[in-house]
């Protein structure tokens, strides 16, 4: 049977194998704890936090055949807030999401949906994949330690951007492409408090400020444990200091946050923050996924088409039909 090896077991990496695992035998390699990517959660007691990915929409018929068994079985409700928007510190508009056009968030996180689809996978956890080569017609990987990790017939590659381009040989036909695209970074703060905030809204756009984003992680469905807030920089704020120290971007969010809600978050019970280097990219046209089938080799990710849940779908997705297509199984 083909072997194939998937780098990264976010979203689109879970995905393409679920298109594959019936056809070829699947090692998923995650150098995280867990699997998820930004579809992540941290816990805190009693605090539990979403600090990747919001929550996510679906506009294609593909993505909501996708998501409907998880809702049918509870894995994914509909996240039906106070939103607002705020720009110069003032609420400039605000309504209430309803199911006419669902958000969606998993639960009882967001990392719920990929432990979903982790099921029945074989996946290495905690393990780096720090080169690839190809040794004859088979392509060989090896950890950060230099041991070996196997030989396999295909390699998919589901991280980001540019370290995506740091992994896979230059000589690859697709490698320009993919050396091309540049990711956004992203604070995310967590605050939590043994208190509620009186705040005029569950989920809110900022504009104007170092902080675009400002959530009440305790108000999506089936949360448990206390008031909690998650808080995202601009992706601009968070590149031009992504190396600063971590005390100081912690106080500095605090501060930006307090001024924009008018309450003093810095008495929150538990505060921290995390930096995700990779967190956005830009819109763009063309391929959802990048391969060459002459090297046996697959590149996918949200940013192939945009940062967000439902392209991250759609690029493992497409990559894994593709690879069927070449392995004459469709």
């Amino acid at each position: 049977m083909t072997r194939i090896a998937i780098i990264g077991a976010g979203l689109s990496g879970l995905t393409a194998a679920n298109s594959l695992k019936d056809y070829a035998e699947i090692t998923i390699f995650e150098k995280a704890r867990s699997v998820g990517g930004r579809m992540s959660n941290r816990r805190a007691e009693p605090y539990f936090f979403d600090h990747g990915a919001q929550y996510f929409s679906a506009k294609t018929d593909e993505f909501k055949a996708f998501i409907a068994p998880m809702i049918d079985d509870g894995l994914v409700k509909s996240w039906n807030v106070r939103f607002a928007e705020i720009e110069g510190r003032t609420i400039i508009r605000e309504r209430r999401w309803d199911d006419e056009y669902p958000h969606y968030v998993g639960v009882p996180n967001m990392t719920s949906i990929a432990k979903h689809l982790s099921r029945g996978l074989k996946i290495e956890l905690g393990t780096r994949v720090h080169a690839i080569s190809k040794q004859l017609d088979k392509w060989s990987l090896t950890d950060d330690l230099g041991r070996s990790l196997g030989e396999y017939d295909w390699v998919i590659s589901a991280i980001p951007a540019e370290q995506a381009a740091d992994l896979v040989p230059s000589s690859l036909s697709i490698y320009p492409q993919i050396n091309s695209i540049k990711m956004e970074g992203c604070f995310s703060l967590m605050l939590g408090f043994d208190h509620a905030l009186p705040l005029d809204f569950d989920s809110a756009l900022v504009r104007g400020e170092d902080i675009s984003w400002i959530s009440l992680n305790s108000s999506k469905p089936d949360r448990k444990g206390g008031f909690c807030l998650l808080v995202h920089s601009t992706n601009s704020w968070a590149d031009a200091h992504r190396d600063d120290d971590r005390d100081e971007v912690l106080q500095y969010l605090c501060e930006q946050t307090s001024l924009v809600i008018g309450h003093d978050v810095s008495k929150a019970d538990h505060k921290a923050v995390h930096g995700w280097h990779y967190a956005n990219a830009k819109k763009r046209k063309g391929d959802t996924h990048f391969v060459d089938t002459i090297e046996n080799i697959g590149v996918c990710g949200d940013w192939c088409i945009q940062g967000r849940v439902e392209a991250a779908f759609t690029s493992g997705s497409d990559l894994g039909r593709r690879v069927l297509v070449e392995l004459n199984k469709v």
